[in-house]
């Protein structure tokens, strides 16, 4: 088997911190997509592999020279409930590879079959997840929101069942790591501190080597940590999305979005927006988000607590300082998204007010999120555009009001309006994995048909750009065609 690039180092950390476990093959892998564009910036080499050999290295049929599979240990809150042992229990960590920047990366596989801590499942995936994993991961990229990204998709010939038997796939995730606060909570609940300090510098070593010489580098640690997921979290509610599951075990100390299950983008934008089935009490809603990630960070601060000082009174103190910060470091960066959002540069104590005004009006109207904000860009170029924004809401005059003042604020800001409109098209999306457009796409791959999966992912690629041949990639869901629930794939 031709080999790859590995250069392993989470491998090399005592045997608590995974279980080596090999891939459980399929019958008949094939080779959905490859993105050929992340492979070779991974420098994986993969022209030298046939079709075939792809599809049974990313089926886990075989394992390449180099690879040394694992499933990674790691605890986690799930809806705010404590699991002291979780782990993978359908993924497997092949190993890591350098990219061509020179930053490490790992290559996982998601739905390879069944691992130690499977706790009973069975450890594959239905090609409908993978398949939403594949093509919201991607667009988030497109985006730049930092994010795991999806370097294959393969479907297995086999069934999985779940409530009806659905076709099986495996996705290959690429991540900066798969380091999580839950990895953090494993060893703290045991009091392993010896192994919960390799893991902090391991962290920091390999994501945030700046704090290594800081005066207390673990309190540090936290503080970069914290300012990454304030600042993604502000990148979600900028374009609308919903994780849909925010336990502490889907929460990437890399900051990146990690674990894409019934996630979603709104359309209809309203701040209690909930699409996952299994958040039947929206702690996950869309207006929670900000908040649930203060709590999670605050798990993560509970679990270092004795990395940060020996005296304990002093280390919860030290942390209790920067979790309570948490709110106003996202806040700035929320209100530089949502200036960025309404075409403006300069800061004026009046902002904050003049967002949540529109947002509200918004929500009252049942507008939509993305058409608004794309339209509103054209608004900021030509008043003329104005009645293109105001048929969206259901008040005009409520929406005219509005607009009198935004415009009053362009105004007082230093850029042209030209420029306004363009920094405003570079942040607001034309393009979202529009749910409908997305669950379309899942019944055609169910029964086999992959062609609406490649023209919502090549379109999805280019989320800034205005292209009217495209339409029906754009617009919001009719009347009947709106998903109310997402779902897990486990």
């Amino acid at each position: 088997m031709q080999a790859l690039p590995f250069e392993n180092s989470y491998a090399q950390l005592p045997d608590e911190f995974f279980v080596r476990s090999k891939p459980e093959p399929v019958s008949e892998p094939r080779l959905i997509k490859l993105n050929q564009e992340l492979a070779d910036e991974l420098q994986l080499g993969l022209d030298l592999f046939s079709e075939n050999q792809l599809a049974r290295v990313f089926a886990g049929n075989e394992t390449p020279e180099g690879a040394e599979p694992l499933a990674m240990a790691y605890a986690g809150h799930q809806f705010g409930n404590f699991v002291p042992q979780l782990g993978d229990g359908r993924a497997l960590l092949l190993g890591e590879v350098i990219d061509r920047h020179g930053w490490r990366r790992d290559i996982q596989l998601k739905g390879a079959g069944r691992t130690p801590f499977g706790r009973g499942g069975d450890g594959r995936a239905p090609v409908g997840p993978a398949l939403r994993e594949y093509l919201v991961s991607e667009a988030m990229h497109a985006l730049g929101v930092p994010t795991t990204r999806a370097l294959a998709l393969v479907t297995t010939g086999d069934s999985v069942f779940r409530e009806t038997a659905l076709p099986g796939a495996v996705i290959t995730r690429v991540a900066s790591s798969h380091i999580r606060v839950g990895t953090f909570q494993f060893f703290a609940v045991r009091d392993e501190r010896d192994n919960l300090r390799r893991l902090a510098d391991y962290a920091i070593e390999r994501h945030y080597p700046e704090v290594a010489n800081s005066d207390n580098p673990y309190l540090a640690f936290l503080q970069a940590v914290c300012a990454r997921q304030a600042q993604l979290v502000a990148d979600w509610m900028a374009v609308g999305f919903i994780h849909g599951v925010m336990n502490t075990d889907n929460v990437a100390i890399a900051g990146e979005t990690l674990d894409y299950g019934p996630c979603a983008f709104m359309d209809t934008y309203h701040p209690d927006t909930v699409f996952s089935s299994i958040d039947r009490g929206g702690r996950y809603a869309y207006r929670q988000q900000p908040i649930i990630a203060q709590w999670d960070l605050a798990r993560f601060a509970e679990s270092i607590l004795p990395l940060l000082h020996e005296d304990e009174s002093m280390a919860i103190e030290q942390a209790t300082e920067i979790i309570n910060d948490f709110p106003s470091v996202y806040r700035q960066a929320w209100l530089t998204r949502m200036r960025a959002k309404l075409g403006l540069e300069s800061e004026e104590d009046g902002d904050q007010d003049l967002i949540e005004d529109l947002l509200a009006l918004m929500a009252r109207d049942r507008v939509d999120f993305t058409l608004a904000f794309r339209r509103l860009a054209e608004a900021a170029e030509n008043p003329v555009n104005n009645e293109y924004v105001a048929e969206l809401f259901a008040s005009g005059a409520a929406w005219y009001e509005w607009e009198e003042r935004w415009r009053h604020r362009l105004e007082r800001d230093a850029a042209s309006a030209a420029d306004s409109a363009a920094r405003m098209r570079s942040v607001n999306p034309a393009v979202i994995p529009r749910n409908h457009r997305v669950e379309d796409a899942i019944a055609a791959a169910v029964k086999g048909d992959f062609e609406l999966f490649e023209q919502l992912h090549e379109r999805l690629s280019r989320p800034f750009e205005d292209d009217p041949s495209d339409a029906e990639f754009l617009a919001p869901p009719a009347q009947g065609e709106e998903v109310q629930q997402t779902f897990c794939g486990t």
